[in-house]
């Protein structure tokens, strides 16, 4: 019986691009989104998948999106894959209280409700949990700070629930990538400094060939760029170069 994994943001992206590759490895895929018309073609070019349409803020359309998912096999999910999210960069004054709502109801509130919903299903199978992280949870970036926040949030998440999951047979891991070449990065109309500065040099396949290697090994944080690894094991003991480095990166100057 072939595995299954279910992934919300499917449409485009890391979410698609993971959709395609677990797809094309033997994997029942559902492919669900805000946006379903994307997560339809995603879904149409795979040889066993699913659409549909997932709100991850609404714990109702969660509900409808697992139980269609769930209903086309055995009542168990091998892989919950929280890909959805959403970036809004701009200097901290200049982004609307709802747009940083709206970024915190999304990326945190989404993966919560995500594991809540599916919990029961990914016990029976002894599944995986991955959340989307972020290279802005290693240390908080200036013009995206509700965003780094919400990342912060979501590493915090995938900690805790590592330890209090895995005594029912789940496990919880994240991945946590710099700039992606996406539509979520491209489409941006204000460019931070450390866009600039670090450049975009992941594409979403190199981060679905991660999620792979996340779902599949024991590690707890998936960081694919080796100076963003050093970075962080760097933090923990010096937070100050941390400081000194981010503030060098993420300045015009």
């Amino acid at each position: 019986m072939a595995k299954t994994i279910f992934i919300t943001g499917a449409a485009s992206g890391i979410g698609a691009a993971t959709a395609r590759l677990f797809g094309a490895r033997g994997y029942r895929v559902g492919c669900y989104d805000i946006d379903v018309d994307g997560a339809r073609t995603v879904a149409e070019a795979l040889p066993s998948a699913s659409h549909g349409r997932v709100d991850v803020t609404s714990e109702e359309s969660w509900k409808t999106a697992v139980a269609d998912f769930a209903g086309e096999g055995p009542a168990l999910l091998d892989v919950l894959f929280n890909s959805a999210g959403i970036l809004r960069m701009g200097r901290f004054e200049q982004v609307a209280p709802d747009q940083c709502r709206k970024q915190l109801d999304v990326n945190v509130m989404g993966v919560v409700l995500g594991v809540q919903t599916c919990l029961p299903l990914l016990e029976r199978a002894r599944g995986t949990i991955i959340n989307m992280s972020s290279a802005s949870a290693i240390y908080g970036q200036p013009e995206l700070a509700v965003y780094s926040a919400s990342k912060f949030a979501v590493r915090a998440l995938t900690e805790a629930l590592d330890l209090e999951l895995r005594g029912r047979g789940v496990r919880v891991a994240d991945v946590m990538p710099g700039y992606v070449d996406t539509p979520m990065v491209s489409g941006q109309s204000h460019r931070a400094a450390s866009l600039d500065k670090l450049g975009v040099k992941l594409t979403a396949d190199e981060i679905a060939a991660v999620v792979w290697r996340a779902v599949h090994g024991s590690a707890l944080h998936y960081i694919p760029q080796a100076d963003l690894q050093v970075m962080s094991r760097v933090g923990g003991l010096l937070p100050e170069l941390s400081r000194f480095v981010m503030r060098r990166l993420t300045t015009k100057r």
